[in-house]
């Protein structure tokens, strides 16, 4: 029944898609706004499909019925509730319904928040863009990837459940959902940039109407990949958060490029400039949460992240020429329009900053893009495999890294047009101050190190400048002044500070150790002490556990463990983490004796500060949704806006 009732939705889904585009187009070229109405019906059924794809899965999975494929492949009667729910996106078929959801839901909500705009063509070209990206993914559902194909249940047939990865941290459930609701939210945005494009209106009307769905992306996606990071970290076992993985990088990318636009298109808000960029930027956008998809899913490369195979690679591939040439077609005839009415008038304005803060993500982005994909390349030519790891990231991303924290501090001070010395001399005093104390405080800390401590003092001198604008903003309006995209972005800027120090102090000041210990016997790191007190165990019908239990400097008791999954037959080693502000103690279980009272390998790790990356994302959280509310002076007359709403915050709160 459930295979039957999925693939209904399923195709009503991919009707609607593909009736509701073609009527759509057809309208609008001929002009029939009756027949452009009814776009708007079938964007509802496509909306409902996603809907019931997912009830209709999610009930599947809670009933068991192994007659479903998908189910077969990820479900166990012994898998917990949590997990069980969030298995639905622990596999590739499965993944398609999530991502055909969130599309779905977001299409609702631009017919909802423009029900009053049904015959704009350009709202009426950007849900025809829907519809075609709508109609790729439920066309991946009803063909290569049928998550409700019905099977025989074998007679050998053995529970597998999740990978055990997906189903050992309660982050699986947020993780991965993050992720999506920025991948797929980007659609909005370039939705309305394609319509744009196809309606020649490139003024700034298009930029207003979709600056908040970008920013909502914007925040999932960083969410996503904050939470995927912290996952990582308490997880995998090896320490670490970021290893420069394939689909690693595959997030970062759009997350990069969209994070360039949200800065450019302040310049063409206010000054009409920097066109080409922000339809650039977008398209790239899209294009590459297409490509991450393409990574995740299609199974070229090996990760932890990746689904081992996947059918969809090729189609993933077409979709994205198809979508980049479009970009590319459309950008190319609309050239002459795109042409800017203003220049940039000194390299000391906070245009002039914007237009390098572009320039230095995308050189962050293709950096990252050529030690992502060029392996790849290699291998399909000529079988050559090559790795690229961190090395190379590292290399070449820190010298960028710098630059992108020097114009988070400058940038943001600058007036438009021209600034004078004696102003900016007045602007960045303090934020200098604050910088040039954090290197010193570093210093009579015992930091070393030539890249950790240019990060702290520009870590200071950006955080100040933020710091600094905030201040200002609430002293003006009280604790209105926290509220509007401005103020919001600074409080994002003081979090990708905190980030910034925490990845600098945990990969310079880490202390590592690994040591054999006998029941009663302790082991010294740092200023630590760790006894070893004895072995545990505990097992129920889902998975077997051993577990060390360890003592810190005579106090709290720790267990990191070995957890040994009986249907996937696979082990794990599960950390044990004492976090604090300034350090965190991590704890692993490399091995277990074989008979009882044997010894242990136990691995300690230290790291300073990485709970500031997690402070750092949760307050880019909190920056981002302060930013999608518009500040008290704009209430009321936002719709009537113009480029003048994104002025000087100096002079012109938002």
């Amino acid at each position: 029944m459930y295979s039957v009732l999925g693939f209904f939705f399923t195709m009503v889904g991919l009707t609607s898609a593909v009736v509701g585009a073609l009527a759509g187009i057809h309208g609008l070229r001929t002009g029939q706004l009756q027949l452009l109405r009814t776009v708007r019906q079938w964007s509802w059924l496509v909306t409902i499909s996603g809907i019931g794809c997912f009830v209709v899965m999610e009930i599947a999975l809670f009933q068991r019925d192994f007659t479903v494929a998908y189910v077969q492949q990820v479900g166990a009667d012994s898998t917990p509730p949590l997990y069980n729910f969030a298995a639905l996106w622990s596999a590739l078929e499965g993944s398609i319904i999530l991502w055909a959801l969130i599309l779905g839901l977001y299409l609702g909500a631009v017919l909802f928040k423009f029900r009053n705009r049904r015959d704009d063509p350009l709202l009426g070209w950007a849900i025809v863009s829907m519809l075609v990206v709508a109609a790729f993914f439920y066309g991946l559902m009803a063909g290569p990837a049928n998550p409700f194909t019905r099977v025989d249940i074998p007679t050998d047939f053995v529970q597998r459940g999740p990978n055990p990865l997906l189903q050992n941290h309660l982050l699986v459930a947020f993780h991965p959902p993050m992720l999506y609701l920025g991948y797929v939210g980007f659609t909005v945005p370039f939705a309305f940039a394609i319509a744009a494009l196809i309606t020649g209106r490139l003024g700034e009307g298009w930029l207003i109407e979709t600056r908040r769905w970008t920013v909502i992306a914007w925040g999932f996606l960083t969410m996503g990949i904050v939470l995927g990071a912290w996952w990582s970290y308490e997880v995998l076992g090896w320490g670490g958060y970021w290893a420069w993985d394939p689909v690693e990088n595959a997030s970062l990318l759009p997350w990069l490029t969209g994070t360039a636009y949200l800065h450019s298109v302040m310049v063409q808000e206010r000054r009409g400039m920097l066109r080409v960029w922000n339809l650039s930027l977008l398209c790239a956008t899209f294009c590459l949460t297409i490509l991450g998809t393409f990574l995740t899913r299609s199974g070229v490369v090996q990760s932890v992240h990746a689904f081992a195979d996947g059918a969809i690679g090729p189609w993933l591939l077409v979709f994205f020429a198809f979508v980049a040439g479009l970009s590319v077609f459309l950008i190319g005839w609309r050239g002459d329009q795109l042409r800017s009415p203003g220049s940039i008038d000194s390299a000391m304005s906070r245009e002039a900053a914007f237009f390098a803060n572009n320039v230095v993500f995308g050189a962050m982005a293709f950096v990252i893009l050529l030690g992502t994909v060029f392996p790849l390349l290699a291998e399909a030519f000529d079988g050559t495999r090559l790795t690229i790891g961190r090395p190379y990231f590292d290399s070449l991303g820190r010298p960028i890294a710098f630059v992108m924290l020097f114009l988070m501090a400058s940038a943001p001070v600058l007036p438009w047009r021209k600034a004078s010395t004696e102003l900016l001399s007045q602007r960045l005093f303090w934020p200098a101050v604050c910088g040039t104390s954090a290197m010193v405080l570093t210093v009579i800390l015992g930091g070393r190190g030539l890249w950790p401590m240019l990060t702290f003092g520009l870590g200071g001198f950006a955080g100040g400048a933020a710091a600094r604008q905030v201040i200002l903003a609430t002293r003006r309006q009280g604790w209105r002044g926290f509220v509007g995209r401005t103020n919001g972005g600074m409080i994002v800027h003081l979090g990708v500070v905190l980030i910034a120090v925490g990845v600098a102090a945990s990969e310079t000041y880490k202390t590592d150790r690994t040591a054999t210990l006998l029941p009663g016997e302790s082991m010294t790191v740092g200023d630590h002490e760790f006894t070893y007190l004895e072995l545990g165990a505990d097992e129920n019908d889902r998975r077997s556990r051993v577990f060390a239990l360890v003592q810190i400097d005579g106090d709290d008791v720790y267990a990191p463990s070995v957890v040994r999954f009986r249907q996937q037959g696979m082990s794990l080693a599960t950390p044990s983490v004492r976090t604090g502000f300034t350090e965190d103690v991590y704890l692993v279980l490399d091995g277990v004796p074989e008979e009882a009272g044997g010894a242990v390998r136990l691995r300690v790790i230290l790291r300073p500060l990485v709970s500031w990356l997690w402070a750092g994302g949760m307050l880019m959280g909190l920056g981002t949704l302060l930013a999608v509310f518009p500040g008290h002076r704009r209430r009321g007359t936002e719709a009537a806006s113009a480029p003048i709403a994104l002025g000087d915050p100096e002079a012109v709160p938002v």
